[in-house]
């Protein structure tokens, strides 16, 4: 009876583990709103109805693109928010293991570069992608804003904390995430967004 206890324990101890890597199915609630993701030009585009509503300046992976474990690269493909953890939470508030710790960092404070501010999980709906929410890959704020423009995370997509809660704030679970390597001007929404500035963005955009 005691092995037959122990056995059950350690089964029940797996399953926050398994329902990370399977339950990555959110039900489909914010079908409005999507957002595009350029690691060329390290920006998001925020997509309302096909209509560009506004864009963040972004971080993606300093190693690079590819949806393998352990590799801390940036998925491509489609993507949807499967989860929203922080709402309400002060800005530059740290969190660990989607936790938040107590601690709140200021921006740019030196060796600091924890994930701050607010969480949004992202889920593959591609099949080279379909792990993105067993690698726990987020869109979140960091305090390392200088670095926010050009690739510099571990595989995540990061915000500036301002940006970050304005984005939180406008989107549901569910809404679309797609991740290109190209510039957003190859997309219908990237070229409208930048005809309406006057091309000032595109010509300003980072090449990588």
């Amino acid at each position: 009876m005691r092995t037959f206890r122990t056995s059950v324990l350690a089964i029940l101890s797996c399953l926050p583990l398994f329902l990370v890597s399977c339950g990555s199915s959110p039900k489909q609630t914010d079908k409005t709103n999507q957002m595009l993701v350029s690691v060329r030009d390290q920006k998001m585009l925020l997509v309302r109805e096909g209509k560009p509503v506004k864009a963040y300046p972004i971080s993606t992976s300093k190693f690079g693109l590819g949806s393998q474990n352990g590799s801390n690269r940036t998925p491509l493909g489609n993507h949807v928010i499967a989860k929203k953890i922080g709402g309400g939470a002060p800005k530059g508030a740290v969190f660990k293991s989607r936790r938040r710790t107590g601690a709140i960092v200021k921006p740019n404070t030196p060796g600091r570069d924890p994930i701050v501010t607010r969480i949004l999980w992202l889920s593959g709906r591609d099949s080279h992608n379909k792990n993105t929410y067993g690698r726990c890959v987020y869109i979140h704020g960091t305090p390392a804003e200088y670095k926010i423009g050009r690739p510099a995370s571990y595989g995540c997509i990061r915000m500036k904390s301002n940006d970050v809660i304005d984005l939180y704030r406008r989107v549901g679970v569910g809404a679309d995430v797609k991740i290109i390597r190209g510039s957003l001007d190859t997309t219908r929404a990237g070229r409208s967004y930048y005809a309406r500035r006057g091309g000032r963005d595109r010509a300003n955009a980072t090449r990588w």
